[in-house]
């Protein structure tokens, strides 16, 4: 470790005494020497941390983020997008109200150009946090409906993260860590300091499996495309732009793809099947999101991607229910993501309750939520009815037909029917339900 800088000068006047002057000094060396072995204590203690580069500096720099009570239990350096970007994943833990150790992640990003230090993730380790191998060199960790994925740079460093996460989660299942309880709360400090620019956030919030990509989406969790695959994607865009902007009553699929191909300046015959399936695709994304209530849109992952039509609709929050569509415009809507795909074995009912919540907080502020999954019709529609039954005490049969004649292509699975019939039940237990003239009352 290195020593410790110069003490900075303390500028002091004649009328102060001998003894004050040494108490002021005294008390600034102590608390320089404090920072130091708070230091010291991590790298001893912390299972692992790698020592290259600049890593006992970051640290310290580490600290002066960080509350005084808190303390860091392991950093790790992963893995980024861009070469000349340090970010670290940092498991914090502090002594809580019922004096028992909590933690959280922090995701720390240093900038290049001074060497300083913002927050740009802040992930609370609760009861319900799953940890996954990725396959790929990292892991997923997943808490309170959301999903974090970290790649460090080491085979040694990700084997450390994942014995202090696995300690960390052990430590709040034991202790029925949830959200909304008096356990955390002093996450909230960190939540309020978080500053990266908005190109960090991004990366701290990418998504695995995603095929639909915003233009700046971070690809460090990707697999590197095909050219084919490539070639797809560039058609993808080129596709929707082209057709936003032709009358499709009076253009052939054919001059489209002529069109296409001169934009492209390549031969796409290869591709004429796959574009023709794209255009379909399109063409059933590409009416307006439909208005469910005066708060309430539903729509499809053509509406999410038009920056114009959603300030134009007054739209600021984003319900995005899909695993495979990218948030396409993270430092403009407040977004809430349920990742699940639209298949008769997702349980969205799970979700439910939190989506309420999330569609009530845009009630509340007086704004719009665009609820969306790729075609509005399965997933985001489900989810929109489930609101509708618990928001206005509707039974399925009236929230279905309300939805469906505003959207008339709502069709939600069969599997999501029944949850639906089941989420019925639930909220017939909770409040009354009104259900062909007959209001039932709930006694328990």
């Amino acid at each position: 470790m290195a020593p410790p800088s110069p003490l900075p000068l303390v500028s002091l006047s004649c009328g102060v005494s001998m003894q004050v002057r040494r108490w002021l000094l005294l008390n600034q060396f102590l608390n320089q020497v404090l920072l130091i072995l708070r230091v010291q204590f991590t790298l001893i203690n912390a299972t692992y941390l790698s020592l290259t580069g600049d890593i006992q500096q970051h640290l310290q720099t580490m600290f002066t983020l960080l509350r005084p009570e808190d303390n860091i239990k392991l950093a790790v350096r992963l893995e980024s997008v861009g070469p000349q970007m340090t970010r670290y994943m940092v498991v914090v833990s502090t002594n809580g109200r019922q004096d028992t150790e909590e933690s959280v992640v922090l995701g720390m990003d240093f900038s290049p150009v001074d060497g300083s230090c913002s927050v740009g993730l802040v992930l609370p380790l609760w009861s319900d946090t799953l940890i996954h191998l990725d396959g790929d060199g990292g892991f997923s960790v997943s808490t309170d409906n959301r999903v974090h994925v970290f790649k460090p740079v080491s085979v040694q460093a990700m084997w450390s993260a994942l014995q202090s996460l696995h300690k960390a989660c052990e430590v709040a299942r034991c202790h029925n860590y949830f959200p909304g309880s008096l356990f955390l709360t002093w996450v909230s400090y960190y939540k309020s300091r978080v500053s990266s620019d908005q190109t960090r956030i991004n990366e701290w919030n990418a998504m695995q499996d995603v095929q639909s990509h915003r233009a700046d989406s971070p690809v460090l969790f990707s697999d590197i495309p095909t050219e084919r695959e490539l070639t797809e994607r560039q058609i993808k865009t080129s596709l929707r732009e082209i057709m936003t902007q032709k009358d499709l009553e009076n253009v052939t699929c054919k001059e489209i793809r002529t069109e296409l191909e001169m934009r492209m300046t390549c031969n796409l015959r290869e591709f004429k099947e796959f574009i023709d399936n794209e255009m379909i695709v399109i063409l059933g994304q590409m009416d307006s999101p439909t208005e469910i209530f005066d708060h309430v849109f539903l729509g499809s992952e053509w509406n999410a991607s038009n920056l114009e039509e959603l300030q134009k609709s007054g739209v600021q929050y984003i319900l995005n229910v899909t695993r495979e569509i990218d948030n396409f415009f993270p430092g403009v809507f407040e977004y809430h993501n349920i990742r699940v795909y639209d298949e008769e074995a997702t349980d969205l009912l799970a979700y439910w309750n939190d989506t309420f919540k999330f569609i009530s907080r845009a009630k509340k502020s007086g704004a719009r939520c665009l609820v969306h999954c790729k075609m509005g019709i399965s997933r985001s529609a489900a989810t929109v009815i489930a609101y509708a039954m618990k928001e206005y005490g509707w039974d399925l049969k009236k929230a279905f037909a309300y939805v469906k004649e505003r959207r008339t292509v709502t069709k939600p699975n069969p599997s999501f029917m029944r949850q639906l019939e089941e989420y019925q039940g639930i909220l017939l237990g909770q409040q009354p339900i009104r259900t062909e003239g007959i209001l039932y009352l709930s006694f328990w």
